[in-house]
């Protein structure tokens, strides 16, 4: 996005995650910057960053690890549409999270269910059970 003079608007890290529907909110964009979960050109940064186009980002939210470079620079949060174009996810990146994808669906197995709730023996091996850390 430019303005009126044909010149690169400054835009902050946070700022622009959040614009690119990285993050539902700027502080928690602020907090993921701040925590170490992003990391620009390899290295960490502060919130605060003015980021340009080109860069490099790396992103971990949640499980899922993001490996992207900046296309275009936005301010304004928009539709996922367009806060797509912002972006291009490497390939490498791509076939690492299908693959952990993959992985957790296999690993996670179904759970029985109990028949219903715990009678007051049950309960008791619960609770002595816990407290037992």
């Amino acid at each position: 996005m430019t303005n009126r003079d044909n010149q690169e608007i400054a835009v902050r890290l946070d700022k622009w995650l959040w614009a690119a529907r990285f993050f539902k909110t700027r502080s928690l964009s602020s907090k993921a910057v701040s925590g170490g979960h992003v990391h620009l050109n390899g290295k960490r940064v502060k919130p605060s960053r003015i980021v340009q186009g080109g860069e490099l980002l790396r992103i971990k939210r949640g499980t899922e690890e993001y490996t992207i470079r900046i296309l275009a620079l936005s301010s304004r949060r928009g539709p996922a549409k367009v806060a797509q174009t912002l972006y291009e996810e490497t390939e490498e990146s791509q076939t690492q999270r299908e693959k952990a994808r993959e992985e957790r669906r296999l690993v996670k197995a179904p759970a029985s269910r109990p028949e219903g709730r715990p009678d007051k023996r049950d309960r008791r091996k619960i609770i002595k059970f816990l407290r037992e850390d």
